[in-house]
C-alpha cells in the first residue's frame, strides 16, 4: 500500500523530502506535484520502475518519457543543445513546458524514442519538485499522472491513493497543483514546433501550435 506524505507546497519539509529521495533511489515509483499537474516519477536508471510507469499509463516505448531536471546545465548533460535551442530553453525555464530534444549517450536507449533517439526534458517551477530533484541529485524519469480513459490528470491526493494505492509506493501530497499538463515543444527541427498546448504559453516561441 502506498505511503502518503503531506508536504507543504512552498516550504517542503526536508525530512520528508529526504525520505522520498531515498525511496526513489531504492526503486520506488512516486507521485509528486509539479507546476502543471501531478506526475509519476522514478529513478531514471531503474528499468523495472520505468516499466511500472508505462504500465500505469498504458503507453509503449514510442511515448516520450520526460527527464525532469533542476536546471539548464542538467538538461545539457542529457540532450544535445545548440546555441539557438539554449536561448529558447533559457527564455522558458523554469516553467510548464516539456521540450523534445536529441538525447545524448547519458540517456539509456530504452528511454529514448525508438526511431528518433529523442527524449522529453523539462524544468519545473514548483518548490516541492525542485527540493526533490536536489535531494535525489539527478533527474527524475517522469510522466503526467493521466490514467487511461481519464479526460484530465488526477489532482486530488485521496483519489490518487484510492486508485493507485497498490501500483505506486509513495504520494507526495501538496494539495491541488492544477489539471493542465505541460505545453510540449519539439526543438529538433529548424523552428520550434508546439505539438501540445498545455499550461505554458505557446506564443513565446513565435509559432502556431499544431492542430
Amino acid at each position: 500500500m502506498a505511503q502518503h506524505f503531506s508536504i507543504h507546497p512552498q516550504n517542503p519539509q526536508r525530512r520528508l523530502i529526504e525520505q522520498a529521495a531515498e525511496q526513489v533511489r531504492a526503486g520506488a515509483v512516486i507521485v509528486y506535484p509539479t507546476d502543471s499537474c501531478y506526475a509519476l516519477g522514478c529513478h531514471l536508471g531503474d528499468k523495472d520502475a520505468v516499466q511500472r510507469i508505462r504500465d500505469i499509463r498504458q503507453v509503449d516505448d514510442r511515448h516520450h518519457m520526460t527527464l525532469v531536471c533542476r536546471d539548464l546545465s542538467e538538461i545539457a548533460q542529457y540532450a544535445r543543445v545548440d546555441n539557438r535551442q539554449f536561448r529558447l530553453l533559457k527564455s522558458a525555464t523554469p516553467g510548464s513546458y516539456t521540450f523534445i530534444l536529441q538525447a545524448t549517450r547519458e540517456v539509456p536507449r530504452r528511454l529514448q524514442h525508438p526511431k528518433r533517439a529523442t527524449i522529453g526534458l523539462r524544468i519545473p517551477d514548483h518548490p516541492v519538485a525542485q527540493a526533490l530533484l536536489a535531494a535525489v541529485d539527478e533527474p527524475l524519469l517522469s510522466a503526467t499522472l493521466l490514467l487511461p480513459d481519464d479526460p484530465m490528470p488526477l489532482n486530488d491526493a485521496h483519489e490518487i491513493l484510492a486508485r493507485l494505492e497498490r501500483r505506486v509506493d509513495l504520494v507526495l501530497d501538496s494539495g491541488s497543483c492544477g489539471l493542465e499538463p505541460t505545453t510540449v515543444v519539439d526543438l529538433t527541427g529548424e523552428v520550434p514546433e508546439v505539438t501540445r498546448v498545455g499550461k505554458g504559453d505557446p506564443t513565446i516561441f513565435g509559432v502556431a501550435p499544431v492542430a
